[in-house]
C-alpha cells in the first residue's frame, strides 16, 4: 500500500513538529507529499499552510513571521492564520488588497508538546486521547523526533509485535526463554484496537536503575493501543507499581518515509529517574527497531496471503484488515506498486 496515493489517509491527525521548535522561526515540513510551513500566531497557537506563496511560489518557510503572521521572503507579502494576504508593502492601502491574495492553509492544533496537522476538513477521528497527560501525577517526556526510511504501517505492526524482542532487542529488553507472550488478548475498538499481554523480559542495569528494582528477570504486563492509522500507545505496568507509557506515532512524509514521532509519560519523578536516564533506555530499543524496519520492504500489502503469517502476528492482521475496510468504506482501492 502506497500512503500517498490513498486520500483518505489525508482525513487524519498527525504531529509533525515540536512546538518548541517553532518559536524563533516557521518550519518546513512535508506531510503525504504536500510541503507545509507551519508557525506560531500572535497567540502562540500554531499554523500549518502549504508552503507556497501565491505570487511566485516561493517558498514560505524560507520567510519569517510578523506580528504572528508569515512573509513570504521574496517580495514581503504577508499571510494571517486564515491564509488571507494582510500585507503587501507594494500596495500602500490594505483595503485594496485583492481577495484573491491567499494561501491554503489547513486545520492544525497543539497536543503533547507538538504541532498536529489534518489536511482535510472532515477529520475521520481526533487526536488520540490520553488521559494520562493532564492527570498531575504523570510528566511528559519528549523523546525521538527523527526520519525513517520505512512505511509507518511496518512501524504500528511491529510496536504490537511481541515476537521480535527475543531476536532484535537482545541488549536492551528481548528474553530468550520467552520467544512469545505469556499471554495476549485482542479487542477490536472504533479507533483501531486495544491489545493486552504479558511478555517475560530482562532488565539490563540502565533498566533496573530507571525502575528502582534489582531483579534481572520479570514480565512486562502491556495496555497498548493502536490509533488508526499510525498512532501507538504502549502502556508498561510494573510490578513495583511505576507506569512508562511510550506514545509513537509513524507521520507520514511520503510512501517511503515517516517521521517518528515519540514521547513518553510515567507517573514517577526527577528525582527518581532521570528524564534523561529514561529516555536513554527507550533510544536504544528503538534504534535496534530502526535497523530492520529500514530494512522492510515499504510497499505493504493489506492483503495477508501476500505474506506469510503466524500466531503472534494477529494485531497487525487486524490492522491490515481495519485498514482495508477503511478504504472500501470510503470508495478507494489498495494503491501499490505491483
Amino acid at each position: 500500500m502506497l500512503v500517498t496515493r490513498q486520500l483518505v489517509f489525508k482525513r487524519f491527525w498527525y504531529p509533525v513538529i515540536p512546538i518548541s521548535q517553532l518559536e524563533d522561526t516557521p518550519q518546513s515540513f512535508v506531510l503525504l507529499g504536500e510541503k507545509l510551513v507551519v508557525w506560531l500566531d500572535l497567540k502562540g497557537q500554531p499554523i500549518a499552510a502549504r508552503d507556497r506563496c501565491c505570487h511566485r511560489s516561493a517558498q514560505l518557510s524560507k520567510g519569517k513571521v510578523t506580528e504572528g503572521n508569515i512573509a513570504c521572503p521574496y517580495h514581503g507579502w504577508e499571510f494571517d492564520e486564515t491564509g488571507r494576504c494582510v500585507n503587501v508593502p507594494q500596495i500602500s492601502d490594505k483595503a485594496q488588497i485583492p481577495k484573491t491574495y491567499k494561501i491554503q492553509t489547513y486545520q492544525c492544533q497543539e497536543r503533547y508538546g507538538y504541532a498536529w496537522v489534518c489536511l482535510s476538513d472532515d477529520p475521520i477521528q481526533d487526536i488520540p486521547q490520553i488521559p494520562e497527560a493532564s492527570q498531575s501525577d504523570y510528566r511528559l517526556i519528549p523523546e525521538f523526533y527523527e526520519t525513517w526510511n520505512c512505511a509507518g504501517l511496518r512501524v504500528m505492526e511491529n510496536e504490537l509485535d511481541l515476537a521480535h524482542p527475543t531476536y532484535v532487542h537482545t541488549t536492551t529488553f528481548g528474553s530468550t526463554e520467552h520467544p512469545i507472550p505469556d499471554e495476549l488478548d485482542i479487542k477490536d475498538t472504533e479507533y483501531g484496537i486495544k491489545v493486552q499481554a504479558k511478555l517475560g523480559v530482562v532488565n539490563p542495569e540502565l533498566q533496573r536503575q530507571n525502575l528502582n528494582m534489582e531483579d534481572e528477570q520479570t514480565h512486562r504486563t502491556l495496555d497498548m493501543d493502536w490509533f488508526m492509522p499510525f498512532t501507538c500507545l504502549l502502556r508498561i505496568n510494573y510490578p513495583n507499581g511505576l507506569t512508562h507509557i511510550v506514545v509513537n506515532t509513524a507521520t507520514p512524509i511520503s510512501d517511503s518515509s515517516s517521521q517518528i514521532v515519540q514521547f513518553c509519560l510515567r507517573n514517577d519523578t526527577e528525582e527518581e529517574t532521570k528524564a534523561a536516564d529514561a529516555v536513554a533506555f527507550d533510544r536504544q530499543v528503538t534504534l535496534e527497531d530502526k535497523e530492520i524496519l529500514e530494512s522492510t520492504n515499504y510497499d505493504v500489502p493489506l492483503d495477508i496471503k501476500k505474506e506469510q503469517q503466524m500466531m503472534t502476528d494477529k494485531p497487525g492482521i487486524l490492522i491490515r484488515h481495519k485498514i482495508s475496510a477503511l478504504l472500501k468504506k470510503h470508495g478507494e482501492t489498495e494503491q501499490t506498486n505491483e
